[in-house]
């Protein structure tokens, strides 16, 4: 009966994801810092007396950084990077000598 166990994946710590509060959070504080430049925008295209050129920027800065904010914001995490590490082959049936254990 050779092969009726199946091997366990082995995943390594820097393979996983971050917690979905750290993710929602890093999203939050982008959403927050583009709207704030988005303010800053709409305030120099209002306030500040600017030539034309200039305050056609800021106003297009105000119009579009919201849509731009909102995608970021809505935007999951990354995928879990690759494994940095060499997989052993499927029909490995030895186990590796830094891995034996006295009495196996």
């Amino acid at each position: 009966m050779k092969g009726w166990r199946k091997k366990p994946d082995v995943h390594a710590v820097t393979d996983a994801r971050p917690s979905l509060t750290a993710d929602i959070r890093k999203r939050e504080i982008s959403y927050l810092i583009k709207m704030g430049i988005r303010t800053i925008c709409l305030i120099l295209a209002v306030v500040v007396p600017l030539p034309w050129p200039y305050r056609l920027l800021f106003i297009a800065g105000a119009v579009f950084l919201p849509y731009i904010a909102v995608i970021g914001a809505n935007e999951r995490g990354q995928a879990a990077p690759p494994p940095t590490f060499q997989s052993p082959e499927a029909n490995q049936t030895e186990i590796p000598l830094h891995r034996r254990e006295i009495g196996s």
